[in-house]
């Protein structure tokens, strides 16, 4: 019930501080790239249907299966792959310069016997 006082004014809708917002930014521009290979697959396949016939759906194939089981099965969840991918990367190559002067892990130091 009680929130911790830093995490109250934390936003997606409303991004605080440079780096929220370029993090937003991303997060955006990877969730429109989803959308766009979903919507852009039933958009080609129904072009496709309706334009030529449902026989030429099923004839083309890419790797010995047809095209759109191919880009259901096989290319999108491929797409999402690529998408964590490139918002990790993304993500360790902005945040690193912040941790510069930071460890992550706390070594103890080794304590010798003739000290």
């Amino acid at each position: 019930m009680n929130e911790p006082s830093g995490c109250k004014g934390l936003n997606f809708f409303n991004p605080r501080g440079a780096t929220m917002r370029g993090e937003v930014r991303v997060i955006k521009l990877i969730l429109s790239g989803w959308l766009a290979a979903i919507v852009g697959f039933q958009l080609f396949a129904y072009l496709l249907e309706s334009s030529y016939s449902e026989l030429l759906l099923n004839d083309l194939t890419f790797f010995n299966l047809p095209i759109q089981f191919w880009l259901t099965g096989q290319f999108l969840p491929l797409w999402f792959i690529i998408l964590c991918v490139l918002f990790n990367l993304w993500m360790d190559r902005h945040t690193a310069p912040s941790q510069e002067g930071s460890l992550r892990f706390r070594i103890k130091p080794i304590q010798r016997e003739d000290e």
